[in-house]
């Protein structure tokens, strides 16, 4: 059930027991026309001021004029017991008890019910000597409050429900949005800058190495078809990556462009997760290193300590310059945070720049 459904259903309830309630202070006119209409003004005192402070309650809200309705609705519920026979709060408690509950705290609300229903029950009783009509009237004023308050609660819980489904909703597109900007960033990244490096080596090859300007063509052609791979697999939401397949790619752009690569990598079986923000940051790092640095060398090794595998990719020729807090390195963090694992990245003391991360194996 959707939140206006509740809403439109908590009404008709609402409105149903108020006017079941009033037509009961019809029957006064039996006793006298004065008696009538005295129990009439008081029947529409009752119906009105219930219908502002219901009308409110339903949207969360207290009646613009709070708490004044809420003391109108009880002096039109027992003032008239002073003018009228056979205890007309009696009839007229039920509605006020449910906004008793509504709007003020329980631990004020529940003893002012209970009062009302010793109260009602017991003008009953003086009036017809029946405990059975007693103990009646006395109950459906705990009972009807109860039903009201019960009422308005379900219509606001669906509400709220509603706006969470709404909001989760939104986090979810917001989510989605973010992944599809942090795959594209990362996996692109890498392959339009092998791009752009290798059709810069191949128009200087052009006329002094015809076969190599080719060789490096071919290859940007490949590395051009990964790309769309990517691209294809970001769509789909889909990304496996494997650590040793991502170093070796590394080693394979690194060395082409020019840079020495030396790996180190311990033989561990790692879970999904782990593994992804391993290559992840193979992938981010040779991407700093191809982009931001002079590097002549740079360093892939693993080591695993007790439950811990820690990756560290270092190279000599950091640009400092400032690509340390660059937004590729946010994302790499928030990925080793997802696989409950750590990403640092700093200078080191020799010039160069070495990116860390640990995850659990």
């Amino acid at each position: 059930m959707n939140s206006s459904s509740a809403q439109r259903l908590a009404r008709v309830l609402i409105t149903a027991v108020s006017v079941a309630y009033s037509f009961i202070g019809l029957v006064y006119f039996a006793s006298g026309p004065r008696n009538g209409f005295v129990a009439s003004a008081a029947v529409i005192g009752v119906v009105v001021t219930h219908y502002l402070n219901m009308r409110a309650g339903l949207r969360g809200e207290r009646p613009p004029l709070f708490p004044l309705t809420l003391v109108l609705q009880l002096l039109a519920t027992y003032v008239p017991d002073y003018l009228l026979p056979s205890g007309w709060s009696a009839v007229s408690a039920p509605m006020l008890a449910g906004s008793l509950l509504v709007f003020l705290p329980l631990r004020w609300s529940g003893p002012l019910v209970g009062a009302m229903t010793l109260w009602d029950g017991g003008s009953i009783f003086a009036w017809s000597a029946n405990p059975v009509l007693a103990l009646f009237y006395g109950l459906s004023v705990s009972t009807t409050g109860a039903m009201i308050y019960a009422m308005v609660r379900f219509v606001r819980v669906t509400v709220d429900l509603s706006h969470a489904r709404a909001e989760l909703a939104e986090a979810a597109v917001l989510k989605e949005r973010l992944r599809i900007s942090r795959d594209l960033h990362d996996g692109l990244g890498r392959s339009l800058t092998a791009i752009a490096l290798k059709g810069d080596l191949a128009a200087r090859l052009m006329d002094r190495d015809p076969a190599e300007a080719r060789g490096e063509v071919d290859e940007l052609v490949q590395v051009a078809r990964e790309a769309a791979q990517d691209v294809r697999r970001v769509a789909r939401g889909y990304r496996e990556l494997s650590l040793v397949s991502e170093v070796d790619r590394a080693v394979a752009l690194l060395e082409s462009s020019g840079v020495a690569c030396q790996v180190h990598l311990v033989d561990a079986t790692l879970p999904e997760r782990s593994e992804a923000a391993l290559a992840w940051g193979v992938r981010e790092a040779v991407t700093n290193v191809l982009r931001h640095s002079r590097a002549t060398t740079c360093t892939i090794s693993t080591s695993l300590t007790e439950d811990r595998l820690r990756l560290e990719v270092v190279n000599d020729g950091a640009d400092h310059d400032g690509h340390e807090s660059g937004g590729g390195l946010t994302g790499l963090a928030e990925r080793a945070a997802q696989a409950g694992g750590t990403a640092e990245a700093a200078a080191t003391g020799t010039g160069g720049f070495r990116l860390s991360m640990e995850v659990p194996a």
